[in-house]
């Protein structure tokens, strides 16, 4: 959901951004009275030399009851819109812990951290991974992985994300009780200098 949230958002923002910068990129070129357009008889922003809201248009809503509880309802409401898109972008980044089905029905939680380190450990022992970095992320019930991977320059990428999968990944989601342990893997080589002939 907040990927979709995050698109939603980001295609909001770039049309008004592209609408506000198409309106103001035409006026500055003076472009309504070169194309004889005519634009309505309570629009303040006509040229160059005009401003978007002129100072009748700033202040003719002051003397009104509704205008101030409005502005800062619509205010307070977009801050508090900013502040849980702010702390869902921190709250999925990383899983603090996971519930393991331990068989009495109740569960017991194991420490998020703890097993990244157990996977990163048995990752990097595999042929061919020089380095891995495995966080979790989703939910305390239903994790998923991202995993980091930098690899020797002779691995062969298939080979390490299969290992990785039966293994690594197969080993943690039986230890952890799930029913599947769904994973993003990023694949990085490893710099090497060239080999010298001589």
């Amino acid at each position: 959901m907040l990927r979709t949230v995050n698109r939603v958002l980001l295609a909001v923002t770039g049309v008004a951004l592209i609408g506000l910068g198409g309106a103001a990129l035409a006026v500055a070129l003076d472009l309504p009275s070169r194309l004889g357009v005519t634009l309505p008889a309570n629009w303040s922003w006509r040229g160059p030399d005009s401003v978007p809201l002129s100072r009748a248009d700033r202040v003719q809503w002051r003397e009104e009851s509704w205008w101030w509880p409005v502005v800062i309802g619509a205010l307070a409401l977009i801050l508090l819109l900013a502040l849980w898109w702010l702390l869902a972008q921190l709250r999925r980044r990383h899983l603090r812990e996971v519930v393991v089905d331990s068989g009495d029905g109740s569960g017991a939680l194991l420490h998020g951290s703890a097993m990244e380190d157990v996977m990163s450990a048995e990752a990097e022992a595999l042929p061919g991974v020089e380095r891995a970095r495995f966080t979790l992320i989703g939910r305390r019930t239903e994790p998923r992985v991202r995993v980091g991977l930098l690899i020797a320059p002779q691995a062969r990428p298939g080979s390490v994300v299969r290992t990785l999968r039966d293994q690594t990944l197969e080993n943690a989601r039986r230890s952890a009780g799930v029913e599947k342990l769904p994973a993003e893997v990023r694949l990085r080589s490893a710099r090497h200098s060239a080999d010298r002939v001589i």
